[in-house]
């Protein structure tokens, strides 16, 4: 016996987590809104380029200045080469030609100039003639002042005169003018910061000047922003260059443009380097390779060097000066990289490096020991490799870091800091022994979100991946459809460089792959979809590259995903272009779309339908053609979605229908008319008549097949009709247009909606026939006037309230009728407030059409001012004016405007809505089954106090055989008698229905929770609740008599929030309804299925409809065979299949949902005599399933379900209005109208009356209209006619 306990409990444990969720994916828990766009500032506003370089060499070799003292021995080396060694001029040549070589090495296609030992007046010369050819690119002063004295504190260099016989001061302020802006300056020479220090105070004074100028209106040319130029200087104001002879004499500059050389012979001179022995000066010249070669070892050091100092500048300066200084120039981001070695070496000869802007202190940052390693590690090998040629063993240092960016993934997050490593993935791009683990991780960190594509992107990824697009490699194809993926969620400007560089082709090739994976496939769907949005060359350039008929032939993919991005793909494709819309025609794209019309997911459905809408609204040059395949989609779109139970998918069809409505805007303000002419007949007698803005045309108000003479016969003698056009007003003599050639149709011109005249033509607008496509498009429209989603409705009410405004008013008085019938001729425009007029354009009518408002035999013309005065300013006074451009119209169907130059009604940010999953984390699991995740504990608690209900209630339903119902352990008072009652499986409160709103109270505190609207249509009441995701985040299933079912989240009014719309649709919308009769009443029933994740419907209907929650689909219509409603529903889809309902007339019918929905009814009973109240679908744990009703004359029957006749009955008492059984316990209660409730065995007998309410003089209980049982606990919950609600348990503590 206690091992079946422990069992018992086990499985209880277990239960909750098998049981599915509904309606908890991101379309119901999200806002469907794009992502907030973020600036971009990883982009360049202005790529820069470095064209011209003057080297100014001041040497005077074998003189030194005055104002230093050289030590001996002296550093000597300039450009790597003794002066001395040779004769001062040819050194002065040769050190020149050395400083353009090891500058051309970081910028071979510069302009380089060298001045050596120059004047002022050729330095003047030099800069001017730099400037002037450089225009507004860079370029660089190089200043070599070794030979001169040093700067002076007024911010003076110094040159000499001709003969050599004089130092000449050079003050900056002129540097600064004739080398302009954009510059950068690299001053080699002792106390060098003077020179920073006093250009920024030049820079200054020059815009002083300027401003000064302005002042006087002397009109200047404004100065370049010398502020803006960079500056490397060597040292600082106070000192002077190292003199080490094992140093060269230029440091610095060898530092800036031979940075390998440099920091490998100051690695041999520490003391570290002794650690690998045999390693002199002389070896270090003897390393093979070259610098650009990465296979060698020099290329290898060289590149392990840019990583490095990438890295040092990426993680240590702020972001926007890092992309100035770094990525803006590949010159200056060379020489910054090399300054920060330069300020490492030349800090330990106590000199300090200056630079303009300031770079924060590097030479400490923990990558210089990864260099020293690599140095380390390189160096051990020398020897062995030029003794004996032995094979270079490559450096482990990427190998290392890419680990180390491994690492930081595995616990990276927005939190933390960025990974270090990330300009060395960049760098390891380049490498193909490591690609392809670098696109994996890069891969994954652009996973993490937005903010990290954002610092890939700003550490300067983009053009790495870009050039990768060009590789054939199939292992890299998946790899760079994420990144790429990825990058464009984030940045859609990436469009244009992909299209410029034929990245699009790669794409194109992934996407007609069936041997890549669908997922992989779906990346690259969306980068097309990217591509082509809103961008004309991407368009173009993708349809040459076949994408239609690439997406079309996918269209029946497996990968939900892909189906929907292939539909958004050729929606964004179709968008504004007409020539692939074409195309799509050629290949019948629609027909191919109509199939995921039913597709099982609404995402994909919502996809389908955004690209027909497209594909409606691309054509700019209308033909009948083009309307004939216009017409057949927006029927079949209005036939298969418009009752879709996501709102998704419906907020989608009316974008899409939109464009019908503006595209053959006359027809459907025809349908408009005449339906408010079908109804108006009887309110002609008053003078105004409301139209179609203030009156509903919904469909459901009952349209009679009346034709258009007869209708027009309806409006008496002296009608006069205005309808509203944008430029001037019309006027129609109804007399007239009685007694007119009703067959003589008048088109309207394009744009001059319904009534532009002119001096001796009256336009009239088509005639349609009843049933024509617009009518039918008119009428599924207005009928989502009333959807039960808010969204929807607006959205449908902003496209139908957009005809309806235009149909104005129709005016009826006799006076004016008069005074139009002597009118005079027209005085042309000028009568009309300066209104532009056009003629309309005479066409033959729609062989299926028929007049309505026709032209009268001889048209009224603009008559008096006064009559004209009245009826502008009437519309004007209620009428939004718009200006519609005039073109006429020369095609033979009722499109009226281009769509192109057409601005839409409504929209929604569903596709992008859809692109966020791209920007989003993809690979890390978001199902909440992190057994860390806040979510995953909460969910945890959850189940186990469910448990505890569960095995709690067990105690409570053994009591029940002895027990008795009697302990009323809650009342209190609804504010209307409560039609609906129910309680929650777990959680101690309960929902009651009460008209149109639901409250909560907790039964446990006795407190009410919430009370809130259903906000259903007028007049509408609540007929049936459930409880969705009962064992875990509840939701609220609300149902109202008008057939519309709403899903509530936060019902309960939690933190003092609002109850949430989650979802909402009509679930008996397109049946035939009983109406209000003797054989109608019961209004919507429910009956949902938490397992099978169906919800079952009925009512006041003659067939049960099956909606499936996980699509959003009706899954089967089942003919009850009645003729009256179904009173009540009971279910069992997830183990047996079975329902059972009981009808109005008694009869209670057993349906088996696996048989075709003729053939389901397997069963019906015939015993009972008056409407059921009440029938329960029971499963005993011993023996068959049992079907028990009860009936409104008080007989409680139970059936076998296999036997054709009930097996006993139970006689309760006349006047039964509610019944309610347990789904465990072994009872079941009646409550009657008698104002008493019974509670019954499954014998039938009677276990308990409940007449009174507890207390010393109690009073009597009212008539009983709703009962419910817990669903695990053995507690009754009651509701009266007099707003009582009660709670009866069979245990006092309760």
């Amino acid at each position: 016996m206690a091992s079946n306990e422990n069992e018992l409990i086990i499985e209880e444990e277990c239960v909750d987590w098998t049981v599915p969720l509904a309606f908890m994916k991101k379309r119901h828990t999200e806002s469907i809104e794009g992502a907030n766009s973020i600036t971009q500032t990883w982009r360049m506003k202005e790529r820069m380029k470095t064209v011209s370089v003057a080297l100014v060499l001041c040497l005077n070799v074998g003189v030194d200045p005055p104002d230093i003292v050289k030590t001996q021995p002296c550093a000597r080396l300039e450009c790597w080469i003794d002066p001395l060694s040779m004769s001062p001029q040819k050194a002065l040549e040769t050190i020149g030609a050395n400083l353009q070589k090891q500058y051309e090495r970081w910028q071979p296609r510069a302009r380089y100039k060298q001045s050596l030992d120059p004047t002022a007046e050729e330095v003047k010369k030099l800069c001017t003639s730099l400037r002037r050819n450089a225009k507004e690119e860079r370029v660089l002063f190089h200043y070599n002042g070794h030979g001169v004295p040093k700067p002076t504190s007024n911010g003076e260099i110094w040159v000499f005169n001709k003969t050599y016989t004089q130092y000449i001061p050079l003050s900056v302020y002129d540097l600064q003018t004739w080398m302009g802006a954009p510059s950068i300056y690299v001053y080699d020479c002792s106390n060098a910061g003077i020179v920073v220090d006093s250009f920024k105070q030049f820079a200054e004074q020059h815009e002083r000047e300027y401003e000064q100028m302005v002042a006087q209106n002397r009109n200047p040319v404004p100065p370049p922003s010398f502020k803006n130029c960079i500056q490397l200087a060597a040292c600082a104001d106070n000192q002077i260059l190292p003199m080490n002879p094992d140093l060269p004499a230029d440091i610095f500059t060898s530092c800036l443009t031979t940075p390998i050389k440099i920091a490998l012979r100051w690695f041999v001179m520490q003391n570290t380097s002794k650690l690998v022995p045999k390693i002199s000066m002389d070896l270090i010249d003897k390393i093979p390779g070259q610098l650009n070669d990465r296979r060698t070892m020099l290329g290898e050091l060289n590149w392990i060097f840019t990583a490095i100092t990438d890295t040092i500048a990426w993680n240590t300066l702020p972001r926007d000066l890092f992309q100035k200084l770094f990525r803006q120039d590949l010159l200056v981001a060379s020489l910054f990289r090399n300054f920060l070695l330069a300020e490492r070496i030349m800090r330990s000869y106590d000199c300090t490096p200056v630079s303009s802007p300031k770079l924060p202190p590097t030479y400490q940052h923990p990558m210089w020991q990864a260099w020293d390693l690599a140095l380390d590690l390189c160096l051990s090998q020398l020897p062995a490799i030029l003794e004996s040629e032995d094979q270079f063993v490559h450096s482990p240092f990427f190998e290392e870091q890419l680990t180390a960016f491994q690492v930081w993934l595995n616990l990276g997050s927005e939190l933390r800091n960025p990974p270090e490593q990330l300009p060395i993935v960049l760098q390891v791009l380049l490498s193909q022994v490591h690609r392809l683990r670098a696109l994996e991780l890069l891969g994954r960190f652009l996973d993490l979100g937005p903010w990290a594509v954002n610092l890939a992107l700003s550490v300067g990824i983009f053009p790495y991946v870009l050039k990768l697009l060009q590789s054939s490699a199939r292992e890299l194809r998946p790899l760079l459809v994420f990144i790429w993926a990825k990058i464009l969620a984030v940045d859609s400007t990436c469009q244009a460089d992909l299209v410029r560089d034929n990245g699009h082709k790669y794409f194109l090739s992934v996407l007609q792959d069936p041997c890549i994976q669908g997922e992989h496939r779906t990346l690259a769907a969306f980068v097309l979809a990217c591509i082509v949005h809103n961008h004309p060359l991407g368009q173009e350039a993708a349809m040459q590259g076949s994408l239609v008929s690439i997406c079309l032939e996918q269209l029946g993919d497996s990968n939900p995903l892909l189906r929907q991005w292939l539909a958004v793909c050729l929606g964004r494709l179709w968008t504004n272009f007409e020539k692939a819309r074409w195309c799509g025609v050629r290949d019948i794209a629609h027909e191919k779309l109509y199939t995921l019309l039913q597709d099982s997911v609404p995402e994909v459905r919502a996809s389908a339908v955004y690209a027909l809408g497209t594909f409606i609204s691309s054509v700019t040059e209308r033909s009948e053609h083009a309307n004939n395949i216009d017409h057949s989609i927006a029927m079949t779109l209005i036939n298969t979605v418009s009752n879709d139970m996501s709102p998704l998918v419906r907020k989608e069809l009316i974008v899409a229908l939109q464009w019908m409505v503006l595209l053959f805007e006359n027809s459907f303000l025809s349908v408009a008319l005449q339906e408010e002419g079908t109804r108006s007949r009887d309110s002609l007698g008053s003078q105004v008549l409301m139209l179609p803005g203030e009156a509903s045309m919904s469909p459901m108000m009952g349209m009679r097949r009346i034709a258009s003479r007869d209708r027009l016969k309806m409006l008496a003698p002296g009608t006069l009709i205005s309808v509203d056009g944008s430029v001037a007003p019309a006027a129609m003599a109804a007399s007239d247009i009685l007694h007119s050639n009703v067959d003589r149709i008048k088109r309207v011109s394009s744009s001059s909606s319904i009534c532009s005249l002119g001096h001796s033509t009256l336009s009239s607008l088509p005639a349609l026939a009843y049933g024509s496509i617009y009518m039918k498009l008119w009428h599924g429209l207005t009928a989502m006037d009333t959807d039960p989603h808010p969204g929807v409705s607006h959205m449908s009410h902003t496209v139908t309230n957009y005809i309806r405004d235009q149909t104005s008013y129709v005016f009826v008085d006799s006076d004016f009728h008069k005074d139009v019938n002597h009118v005079k001729d027209a005085t042309g425009a000028k009568d009309l407030g300066e209104a532009k007029l056009s003629s309309s354009l005479s066409l033959p009518p729609s062989p299926s059409s028929r007049p309505l408002f026709l032209a009268g035999e001889s048209p009224p013309t603009t008559g008096s001012n006064m009559e004209l005065h009245r009826l502008t300013t009437s519309r004007s006074a209620h009428i939004t004016s718009r200006t519609r451009k005039m073109v006429p119209n020369t095609i033979s169907e009722e499109s009226d405007e281009t769509a192109g130059t057409r601005k839409p009604l409504v929209s929604t940010q569903f596709v992008e809505w859809s692109c966020k999953y791209f920007a989003q984390s993809v690979m890390k699991n978001q199902n909440g089954s992190d057994s860390e995740s806040n979510l995953h504990c909460e969910r945890e608690w959850r189940y186990f106090w469910n448990r505890h209900v569960r095995v709690d209630s067990k105690e409570e339903q053994r009591k029940m055989t002895t027990g008795r119902l009697e302990h009323q352990i809650f009342n209190s008072r609804s504010p209307s008698p409560p039609s609906v009652i129910l309680f929650h499986p777990y959680d101690p409160h309960f929902a009651v229905a009460c008209k149109d709103s639901f409250g909560i109270w907790d039964w446990y505190s006795g407190t009410k929770m919430s009370y809130c609207s259903n906000r259903a249509s007028k007049g509408s009441r609540i007929t049936s609740l459930e409880f969705v995701n009962g064992h875990d985040m509840s939701l609220l299933l609300v149902a109202s008599d008008d057939g519309s079912v709403r899903l509530w989240n936060n019902y309960s009014l939690v933190m003092g929030k609002e109850p949430l719309l989650v979802t909402a649709w009509q679930a008996l919308s397109d049946v035939q309804h009983l109406g209000r009769s003797a054989n109608a009443g019961s209004g919507l029933l429910m009956s949902w299925e938490q397992n099978a994740q169906q919800l079952v419907v009925t009512g006041d209907a003659r067939i049960i409809r099956i909606w499936d929650a996980e699509s959003e689909l009706k899954v089967v219509d089942i003919p009850t065979g009645a003729d009256n409603c179904v009173t009540s529903i009971s279910t069992d889809l997830s183990e047996s299949n079975l329902l059972v309902a009981g009808c109005g007339d008694g009869s209670i019918r057993l349906f088996d949902r696996r048989l075709p929905p003729h053939e389901a009814r397997i069963m019906t009973w015939r015993e009972h005599a008056s409407w059921v109240v009440g029938v329960h679908l029971r499963f005993p744990t011993t023996g068959a399933r049992r079907v028990i009703s009860g009936c409104v004359g008080g007989d409680v029957r139970f059936f076998d379900i296999r036997r054709n006749a009930s097996v006993s009955t139970c006689q309760t008492a006349q006047g039964m209005t509610a019944m309610a059984v347990h789904k465990e316990a072994d009872a079941f209660a009646c409550g009657s109208i008698n104002q008493f409730i019974s509670a019954y065995n499954m014998e039938g007998n009677l276990i308990n009356t409940i007449k009174y309410h507890e207390g010393f003089m109690g009073p009597r209980i009212g008539p009983v209209r709703c009962l419910a049982f817990h669903p695990h606990r053995v507690c009754l919950a009651a509701g009266s006619i007099d707003n009582s609600i009660s709670v009866y348990s069979i245990d006092p503590k309760r």
